[in-house]
């Protein structure tokens, strides 16, 4: 029976998340994905910019309690008697790390004293109000095929810093937030989903484990989730937890810092039941921050896709002046000193147009490959004749697609008769008048990226596909699935409910009005183009060093110095491998958490040198500034 059939009266939103039954369907549980505007570090739901752990030897002078939390510390304003020691506490702050100090009392004052050197954070403080006693586990309806639980060891947290730099935060070494989860100081969780992927994560501090807090108070940090694969509602099921737990540990609120213009977090946490308090923050001036304290970003940037975005970035932490030229072309002129350059995503002037043909043209990029003893899939140029029917007869199975174009747009997978193949031809060239007929191999679908001829970042790609939570129809989770891969990537990917979808869900023996059992995993799409719903996987650690040498040889062969390559492997760990094509302006941003962005701005502007990182992704390329 529903609540409100049962009652009269529909449970509120509040009661929701304080431990009651959450309703199924809606509006939705998660704030919305990192918009144009950068997000709060600090925002629980937002990109969050945690930072990192600088030493402690003791308590700070002047005494306080100050709290390490991997991505940088805590510092407890209110613990300390004189505001002269915060000034020390915070000016001792670790490279790469973000402090954050809460509580402080006439924050104002203190940032007056030291204005070059502090500031108040533009964010906003939300306060829930938790009830005497938490609901019992059965009440609090999870979210189907979502398990709530602790951080539990390197992988939860590797994980979890995966998850940080995707959304833009500030990474913590791992052993530090291993380390944390396993104190009474930290409730560390982790949204797991049906496949026991890591999916979202929140940090609840209980302050009276903390400084014995006379206010039986908590707050919560870092609320996050991975927008291309967590369920909708994954932010409020972490939410609804973590209120669980710190009721029953008896404490009576909950407190939160989101940035002011998050007006879709806001939203969520007002609707929560989270009020405004008066409670500000400050942070010490250093690259981390300085998007929150400098002047707007530069005109045009919030129309930016986050392509051009991450170039950007990394360019104004640098302290490189960057202009955007043309907002919708993701075309920026970025100057430091003497030199200026200008870009368009990973595309810059030190491409030249030479090499830029060489892959605009599959057919030209498959001949240099080939002439460079690469090796590439047999193939030809469709001729509209018998010669093409007996290609396919040869090789059993093609790929159809146009000489020139991207995005997947006019490919056909998997063509076996002569028919097919026919019309697999007439689509390609509604694309392109020329078009190569390739042999189909059987592969993982990878991306490697090299800059100035050093492998920076290996992804696994992998077509759209659904998990089943036993409630919704595949229709409906592909229309879920969507709508956050395009909040994920700025609306550049989605995945088209067309005929090829319909075939792909068909062949798996559903109907797109079936409810999908819970846990099942189901590709909806043949490729795995990311523009039609395709999601990445990082394997740069896992990458054979044969392929990552062959990959090298392609970007000398082609003589560019950033290039995205295409192969099929048999698994990213295995030397076998084939060239499919290679891309002049790969999408950097798909490749977070590896350096891409970095390594791109080293390339343009050598003399520089990116923030220092707390945690590094396995088998990140060093940067050579």
């Amino acid at each position: 029976m529903s609540d409100t059939l049962a009652t009269g009266t529909a449970r509120t939103d509040r009661e929701r998340v304080l431990g009651r039954r959450r309703e199924r369907v809606g509006p939705g549980g998660d704030p919305v994905a990192p918009a144009p505007t950068p997000p709060d570090p600090d925002a629980p739901d937002s990109p969050d910019g945690s930072g990192a752990q600088p030493e402690r030897d003791g308590p700070p002078p002047g005494g306080g309690v100050v709290l390490d939390c991997g991505w940088g510390r805590l510092v407890f304003g209110q613990t300390f008697t004189e505001q002269a020691a915060v000034a020390a506490v915070l000016r001792s702050e670790a490279a790469g790390a973000r402090d954050i100090c809460i509580y402080l009392r006439d924050p104002h004052v203190l940032v007056s004293r030291l204005p070059d050197e502090l500031f108040i954070d533009p964010s906003l403080t939300y306060r829930l109000r938790l009830p005497a006693a938490p609901a019992a586990a059965d009440e609090r309806d999870g979210l189907p095929g979502l398990r709530i639980r602790t951080l539990r060891d390197a992988d939860d947290a590797d994980a979890v810093n995966r998850i940080y730099a995707r959304n833009g935060m500030v990474t913590a070494p791992v052993d530090v937030l291993v380390d944390n989860a396993r104190t009474d100081r930290f409730l560390h969780l982790v949204a797991e989903d049906a496949t026991g992927d890591v999916v979202g994560t929140i940090t609840g501090v209980d302050h009276v484990a903390v400084f014995a807090d006379p206010d039986n108070g908590a707050s919560l940090w870092c609320l996050t989730v991975d927008f291309n694969t967590a369920p909708p509602g994954t932010g409020q099921a972490l939410l609804t937890e973590l209120a669980a737990r710190l009721t029953a540990r008896g404490r009576a609120f909950v407190d939160l810092s989101v940035l002011a213009e998050n007006t879709g977090a806001i939203r969520l946490y007002e609707r929560l039941g989270f009020y405004r308090t008066a409670t500000l923050c400050v942070k010490r001036k250093n690259p981390i921050n300085e998007r929150l304290f400098l002047p707007a970003a530069p005109k045009g940037y919030d129309r930016l896709n986050p392509y051009a975005k991450i170039v950007a970035d990394e360019a104004m932490r640098r302290g490189i002046r960057v202009e955007v030229t043309d907002p919708e072309w993701g075309e920026l002129r970025l100057s430091n000193g003497g030199r200026t350059i200008v870009t368009r995503e990973s595309l810059s002037e030190l491409t030249s147009a030479v090499a830029m043909s060489r892959c605009d043209d599959k057919r030209v990029t498959r001949r240099i490959l080939t002439e460079a003893g690469l090796s590439v899939p047999a193939g030809r140029t469709a001729t509209g004749d018998d010669a093409d029917v007996a290609f396919l007869a040869e090789v059993g199975r093609v790929v159809v697609k146009p000489a020139r174009g991207e995005q997947g747009n006019g490919i056909t997978v998997g063509v076996r008769t002569p028919e097919a193949l026919t019309a697999a031809v007439a689509l390609a060239r509604s694309f392109c008048p020329d078009v190569l007929i390739e042999q189909m191999r059987d592969g993982e679908d990878l991306r490697v990226i090299v800059i100035d001829h050093e492998v920076v970042a290996a992804a696994v790609r992998r077509p759209a596909q659904v998990t089943g939570d036993g409630v919704h129809d595949v229709a409906e989770l592909i229309e879920r699935q969507s709508r956050r891969r395009a909040a994920a990537t700025g609306g550049e990917s989605r995945i088209p409910v067309d005929d090829m979808t319909r075939e792909v869900v068909a062949e798996a023996g559903y109907e797109l009005s079936d409810v999908l059992p819970e846990g099942t995993v189901l590709a909806v799409r043949r490729t795995a183009n990311l523009h039609t719903g395709g999601t990445i996987h990082d394997v740069t650690g896992e990458l054979h060093p044969a392929i990552a040498e062959a990959c090298v040889a392609a970007s000398r062969a082609l003589d560019i110095p950033v290039t995205g390559l295409d192969l099929l492997v048999s698994a990213p760990d295995d030397p076998e491998h084939v060239f499919i094509e290679a891309n002049e302006r790969p999408g950097l941003a798909n490749h977070e958490p590896q350096p891409t962005a970095e390594r791109f701005v080293d390339l343009l502007f050598p003399g520089t040198r990116a923030p220092q990182r707390l945690w590094t992704p396995a088998g990140a390329a060093s940067s050579q500034a």
